[in-house]
């Protein structure tokens, strides 16, 4: 990958080996194809590229036929330039296209509807693009996790790949801890939520070189959200209670006017995988680490108010005695772990109900092991899978 775009191998342009590909990911795989260099295609003009370019973009609109729009940015260089001139973000288009539209926010009008299938064996959870899952099992991969306990906490890893888990691979791009109780939840990103937010970093212990780390591996973790579960302590009978602090996304990106972050690439850090550091006598930038390893640094964001969210509480059903949400029919099975959440808000800060009624995202259960995440603005794919997440974790002292 490069830029937030990523490059493909020329035997993926044979159609059977796509069909054939059931855990396809919206990031092409990686290959010595080098989209900066210049073809034969290259030479074409500028008015007839940007023409079909534009033509492809507007007529591929859905999975798998997108695939057409990541082929044309790996043609050259100059192709890549002008499909990312064309392509927007989910949040104007409501598409998901390229790596990085998994952390931009999603579509203000209408949710993005995934949904996530759980493999209990291999403890790994897979984020899918669609309403449910397809009969011949060709879903588009998103994002995909594996949970791991440990003495004191639950780890998620985050993944752009179901078969790569590892925390010095250039697919990881964050993950989710919780603390021993399974009530509190921290989710890690790879990369700052904004280019100041990299100035802003905590009193750490060691400081090693970014390139003596790693070349492919972001040498710190941004703390972009806090997710809190209530207490049980009564143990009365009821559904969840959680909060969801967003320190990545300003309370102002839901006032009117307002914008939440949206990265444009992945560091280059991120994206160069397996290049050689370059020999230098300059002094290279240091990044502090507490502790080698990914799991440990810690970097938070600017101070600034954070967006809140919060369940939506259900209501008592009294002929089905049972708690119900109106989820329009995309949630059909009852579990503790169905969920809505809408933005908490003060009656102070005047903002309108009909905003403060919309559902950010929702989840909930249709099947064994399958469950349905829809998620739109400010919300992004990664940050909406990483809540979800926390649910699936096991909570004995909030039910």
């Amino acid at each position: 990958m490069k830029d937030g775009i990523g490059s493909i191998s020329r035997r993926g342009m044979d159609g059977r080996r796509w069909r054939n590909r059931t855990r396809s990911h919206i990031a092409p795989d990686v290959s010595h194809f080098d989209p900066d260099q210049q073809g034969q295609w290259a030479n074409l003009p500028s008015e007839l590229l940007l023409d079909i370019i534009r033509r492809v973009e507007e007529s591929e609109t859905s999975w798998p036929a997108r695939t057409v729009v990541v082929f044309c940015a790996s043609v050259c260089k100059s192709w890549r330039e002008v499909t990312k001139e064309i392509v927007k973000t989910p949040e104007e288009c409501g598409r998901l296209t390229f790596p990085i539209s998994l952390k931009q926010p999603g579509p203000r009008e209408s949710p993005i509807h995934c949904f996530i299938k759980r493999d209990r064996a291999n403890s790994v959870y897979r984020l899918y693009f669609g309403l449910t899952p397809s009969e011949d099992e060709s879903d588009k991969l998103l994002l995909a996790a594996k949970r791991t306990r440990r003495a004191t906490s639950t780890d998620f890893v985050i993944s752009f790949v179901a078969d790569d888990f590892s925390r010095a691979s250039s697919t990881c791009v964050g993950k989710l801890r919780s603390n021993f109780l399974g009530t509190k939840f921290t989710v890690y990103d790879s990369q700052p939520p904004s280019d100041a937010a990299i100035q802003h970093r905590g009193r750490l212990s060691r400081r090693f070189n970014v390139k003596q780390v790693s070349p492919t591996v972001p040498a710190c973790n941004y703390s972009v959200a806090a997710i809190n579960y209530e207490l049980n302590v009564l143990r009365t009978r009821g559904p969840r209670r959680m909060h969801c602090a967003m320190h990545s996304i300003p309370f102002s990106s839901i006032q009117e006017g307002g914008s939440a972050p949206a990265p444009k690439s992945f560091p280059q850090s991120f994206v160069e995988k397996s290049s050689p550091p370059s020999v230098s006598k300059t002094k290279e930038p240091t990044v502090d680490i507490s502790s080698p390893g990914f799991s440990t640094s810690k970097v938070s964001v600017p101070s600034r108010e954070p967006l809140v969210l919060k369940n939506k509480a259900p209501r008592w059903h009294e002929q089905l005695q049972c708690w119900c949400l109106n989820f329009k029919g995309r949630v059909t099975v009852a579990s503790v772990k169905n969920f809505q959440l809408a933005i908490a808000v003060d009656p102070s800060q005047n903002i309108p109900a009909a905003v403060q009624e919309t559902v950010i995202l929702q989840f909930g259960k249709i099947g064994k092991d399958i469950f349905t995440m829809d998620y739109c603005y400010p919300l992004s794919a990664f940050q909406a899978f990483a809540i979800c997440l926390s649910s699936f974790d096991t909570k004995p002292a909030c039910e």
